[in-house]
């Protein structure tokens, strides 16, 4: 009787799950991109993707104990 091949089995595993997870953020990537059914349309400022993208707020510089 054969023995089984675990490395196999075990790389068919990874394989299933990297392309699930590839797969779960090709589908998160798409409902970002398309409008949602609330009605907004595409250039709406809530749908815009430039408007999402907002700057880092700035924080001032703390002076440090050397001075």
């Amino acid at each position: 009787m054969a023995t089984p091949n675990y490395g196999y089995e075990k790389r068919q595993k990874e394989l299933a799950k990297k392309k699930k997870k590839e797969e779960k953020l090709r589908e998160k990537s798409q409902r970002k991109l398309s409008p949602s059914s609330e009605g907004l349309a595409p250039g709406d400022s809530e749908t815009d993707v430039a408007s999402l993208e907002h700057d880092a707020p700035t924080v001032p510089d703390l002076p440090t104990k050397n001075g």
